[in-house]
């Protein structure tokens, strides 16, 4: 007896582990769908990473993979859409501690090295392939942006069959403090919890935000408008990912497209001049470290883009998204993929 009650507590634990690995019905709503991976445990606990998609009516033969940025998870409904619109199938993952990966006393985008996102990165591109695409487009942006550009430079078996940089956080943007960022980073090997802010104005957040100046709705718990507190392990992290990609420039071979703003701009209050500028990175940064990641390569300069240039104003978002959808059919021809199967 007692072997046949716990043989039945394992079918029902295999069970409830099947269950969370399969597709539900996402927080954005609609179609819009979402997968659970198990990542095990780490100095934190138990931890999770999260793959959202939104599939067209008629089967694609690419998919586009989207990571998100830091103070970050996956809300933008509109992008993933166009994607779709456009004979796009549309995937994005929250990794471990972002957005729907958060569980319950977790600490908000904790990381100590990198490599920590292979994991989630490899569920995801397992999925897609999975599910018959052969063909993917990586996209991140910002912090999103150094993960895909460390995961490709770290996996180089890994194939994509194109790159979206949107501002990726390839260098700090700290000015004449920049310097202390060694010896932060130091510390941060052996006091990795200690916690600091990572800024303190709410221009940024307050200029996306439709409850204050901008367009559009997210979870305030997932994507603060306060700067969110880091500890010094994710300096550290960070850190030794942008060295590790500028140890090894022109490493990626698949066609990249390097989107930046046209200027920064330094503002803890929000004024209009946030709306029109990035107001996390410095842009110059973007482009000096960014056009050293592969030979093909084109970069464009945005002229009134936010830090997510997606997230632009509409006069701005508009043309850059058509230049994002011309790029991507002259890139994939040449390499004779068809976007739909």
């Amino acid at each position: 007896m007692k072997r046949i009650f716990s043989l039945l507590l394992l079918l029902l634990g295999v069970s409830a582990a099947a269950f969370s690995q399969t597709w539900q019905r996402d927080t954005l709503g609609g179609d819009f769908q979402c997968r659970y991976f198990d990542q095990g445990s780490d100095y934190s606990g138990p931890v999770r990473s999260t793959l959202v998609r939104l599939l067209p009516k008629e089967r694609a033969s690419v998919a586009t993979l989207y990571i998100h940025g830091f103070n970050d998870y996956f809300f933008q409904a509109d992008m993933a859409r166009r994607f779709v619109d456009h004979g796009y199938a549309f995937f994005a993952i929250d990794l471990r501690k972002y957005g729907r990966s958060l569980t319950k006393g977790q600490k908000r985008c904790q990381v100590r090295n990198f490599d920590e996102y292979s994991a989630d990165l490899d569920s995801a591109f397992a999925a897609i392939r999975s599910e018959g695409y052969d063909h993917i487009v990586l996209m991140g942006h910002s912090t999103g942006g150094l993960v895909a550009t460390y995961y490709l430079d770290s996996h180089p078996s890994t194939k994509v069959d194109a790159l979206i940089l949107n501002s990726p956080f390839l260098d700090w943007n700290l000015g004449k403090k920049e310097w202390l960022i060694g010896a932060v980073s130091a510390l941060g090997a052996i006091f990795p919890n200690i916690g600091i802010s990572s800024g303190s104005g709410t221009a940024y957040g307050e200029s996306l935000n439709a409850d204050y100046h901008g367009e559009w709705q997210f979870n305030t718990d997932w994507k603060s408008i306060t700067p969110t507190r880091v500890d010094l392990g994710w300096i550290r992290a960070v850190n030794q990912a942008q060295k590790y990609v500028r140890k090894h420039p022109y490493d990626i071979s698949a066609p990249i497209l390097l989107m930046y703003s046209a200027r920064s701009v330094d503002e803890e209050s929000w004024s209009e001049k946030v709306d029109r500028a990035d107001a996390v990175l410095d842009v110059k940064d973007i482009r000096k470290y960014g056009m050293q990641l592969g030979h093909d390569l084109t970069a464009i300069k945005v002229n009134g883009g936010r830090h997510d240039l997606v997230l632009s104003e509409p006069d701005v978002r508009e043309p850059l998204y058509d230049y994002i959808f011309s790029w991507l059919q002259r890139t994939l021809r040449s390499e004779k993929i068809s976007i739909r199967a």
